[in-house]
């Protein structure tokens, strides 16, 4: 980081001076939407932690918030894709109920006649015929879709009641469970979390990667003659991000384990049981891994991938993506095969944090997920959104859910609360886009 770079003279080189703001976010190149939507979440925490008496930003609190964020995270990293390319997907919340339903059934009706009972391959044949499902509706809406020139809210719609009513009819309504031990992990719980060490592992590994991450783009920018950002720049981003990331594990590690299951834990492990009790981090919780992980493969997938390109390509222009030669048919399958595959992911971590599939599981995450992309800064206009403005839509929905909440208020003022921050959302968005033209 030791190469200086010299800014040549530009016609606002005088208001440039005369605002240090603007300054420091064209160093940086901080995305301001995302810095918006950063403040804004925090006001929401510093609100509700105000309202609520000291409880919304306890260790536990967050530590909740991270497990039930994940789910609609991982499927909101999808719905930027379908609403990029001007499109939508209503059914989520039913795929993500069908199959986890699948799921629950196959784990603990057929598998154990074949495998034998909790045999250690059970959870991933499981989430692979899950996976497999998902991917193969999302296909079949997607050819409709891109073949058939029916519009992707009917299909969707359509498949919000198809997919909801197939749920009930493998069961007749009757709730599956308990499931696999090993694939109750992927929900998070006491044994579904790596533990303090484990986590500060994780975080520092976050930490190199984003130092490397920001030496590499520094070295392709010098490579094909960009402009770099100055030194200082650098550092402070990865300081930010290093102390986000160390932050975060900090505030996940200071949540214990409740005193029945740290005993239950200590005698497992032939740990001797003071008379003060033990203090046992559980840390990361595997969800919230599994949702950062398909965060980290989206975001490559839609930044440096032919595919991603082709995403946007067809969201800024279809005509001229046509003309270009790109199979727009083919890429919009692709699209809600990826989308149905991670519902297949979101049932999977939502039937084992409840430990059983139920009919109503995924009712309204359609809403949800698409709230938290909207909110991101995905635009329904199509052409523009990001993947970390998604999973940060997914936190602050979740952050309204689990305040409201923690203050008792009813589920019809929830859901008006929910639709107000939504209409705001769209609004704002077209009043960005409006004077960014």
């Amino acid at each position: 980081m030791a190469e200086q770079t010299i800014a040549a003279p530009s016609p606002g080189a005088q208001t440039e001076r005369g605002n240090p703001l603007r300054r420091f976010l064209n160093a940086t190149e901080i995305d301001t939407r995302l810095l918006g939507m950063v403040i804004a979440l925090f006001a929401i925490w510093i609100g509700f932690e105000i309202l609520s008496g000291g409880l919304f930003l306890t260790s536990r609190n967050l530590w909740n918030l991270s497990v039930q964020a994940a789910s609609v995270s991982v499927m909101a990293t999808g719905m930027v894709l379908v609403i990029v390319t001007r499109n939508i997907d209503l059914s989520v919340g039913s795929i993500l109920g069908f199959v986890g339903m699948i799921m629950a059934v196959t784990q603990t009706r057929f598998l154990p006649g074949w495998l034998g009972y909790d045999h250690p391959m059970s959870w991933m044949v499981a989430l692979s015929i899950g996976i497999a499902l998902g991917a193969a509706i999302g296909a079949f809406q997607g050819a409709i879709i891109a073949f058939m020139n029916v519009p992707s809210f009917i299909v969707t719609l359509g498949g919000l009641l198809v997919w909801r009513g197939a749920a009930w009819m493998v069961t007749s309504g009757a709730t599956v469970a308990p499931m696999d031990t090993r694939f109750r992990l992927m929900g998070g719980g006491a044994d579904g979390s790596i533990g303090a060490t484990a986590s500060w592992v994780v975080g520092i590994i976050a930490c190199v990667l984003i130092v490397l991450s920001i030496l590499n783009s520094r070295r392709q920018r010098k490579r094909f003659g960009f402009p770099l950002k100055p030194v200082w720049a650098e550092y402070f981003m990865g300081l930010i991000g290093c102390g986000l990331v160390l932050g975060s594990v900090k505030v996940l590690n200071s949540y214990y384990m409740p005193t029945n299951l740290a005993r239950r834990y200590a005698e497992a492990n032939n740990m001797a049981w003071p008379d003060a009790g033990l203090e046992i981090s559980l840390g990361i919780a595997i969800p919230v891994l599994i949702a950062l992980g398909i965060a980290i493969v989206m975001n490559f997938i839609t930044n440096r991938t032919r595919f991603g390109r082709y995403v946007f390509a067809i969201g800024g222009n279809p005509e001229a993506a046509v003309l270009a030669g790109i199979k727009t048919r083919w890429v919009t399958v692709r699209i809600f095969a990826l989308m149905g595959a991670l519902c297949a992911v979101a049932a999977a971590i939502s039937t084992a944090r409840l430990n059983a599939a139920t009919n109503a599981q995924g009712t309204l995450d359609e809403l949800y997920t698409i709230a938290a992309a909207v909110i991101g800064g995905t635009s329904l206009a199509g052409g523009a959104g990001t993947i970390a403005g998604a999973i940060l839509g997914a936190v602050v929905m979740q952050s309204l859910n689990s305040g409201m909440v923690l203050l008792g208020m009813d589920t019809p003022l929830q859901s008006i609360v929910i639709g107000i921050v939504l209409v705001m959302a769209v609004w704002l968005d077209t009043v960005y886009r409006a004077r960014a033209k």
